[in-house]
């Protein structure tokens, strides 16, 4: 839903970071993979240890690399299927890092095996909302629907870990978690609902 509405107005400062990164040197490739090394690293080495502000600053910066590297390929006149394949590879990595570290916080020092749980549900049911698009786009439908995005989910917990890293009570990045599994459910539903429906339209 913000892929909507917020791509278009970052452009504007998208575009021309995008052209003095291609003046430096860096290809959309080497951006993509190292943006996810990135957020690999932060989520792994500093949510197990519960150190959400400084894990949640390197995902961060990590993430909006992805900003970029499409806005780079475009100016070079470069975007080609295995740079999309790798820009959608790399965002499945780095999701399973992000609730990956959570997982292994609350297996640890969290010590909370329910919100374990519900870390490992949204790990899951976040792949499938991208896996439900992905394979309707390979039979020719369209699954443009539901409540959370990868850019909503990732709205959501990273602003629990940040939330509770400056100081916030555990519960919060608890609630937000809860709220992220319910609505990722949704849309899983969402989107299972409408390639049913065009499924159904095309058969007829």
């Amino acid at each position: 839903m913000l892929n909507l509405h917020v791509r278009p107005a970052l452009a504007k400062l998208v575009d021309p970071v995008a052209a003095g990164l291609l003046r430096a040197g860096i290809t959309p490739d080497v951006l993509t993979v190292t943006g996810t090394v990135g957020v690999v690293l932060g989520a792994l080495v500093f949510f197990p240890k519960g150190m959400f502000f400084t894990g949640t600053a390197v995902v961060f910066f990590s993430v909006i690399t992805d900003l970029f590297d499409g806005a780079m390929a475009r100016r070079r006149g470069t975007t080609s299927p295995f740079g999309a394949w790798l820009d959608s590879t790399c965002d499945r990595v780095a999701d399973s890092a992000i609730f990956g570290g959570l997982v292994l916080w609350y297996a640890g020092r969290g010590d909370d095996t329910t919100l374990l749980a519900v870390a490992l549900f949204c790990l899951a049911s976040g792949q499938v909302v991208s896996y439900e698009k992905a394979r309707a786009e390979g039979l020719g439908l369209t699954c443009n629907v539901g409540l959370a995005e990868r850019a909503e989910r990732l709205i959501l917990v990273l602003l629990g870990t940040l939330l509770v890293g400056l100081g916030a009570p555990d519960a919060v990045l608890a609630a937000l978690l809860w709220l992220l599994a319910a609505v990722t459910a949704i849309t899983v539903a969402q989107r299972f609902l409408e390639v049913r429906r065009q499924a159904a339209l095309a058969a007829t």
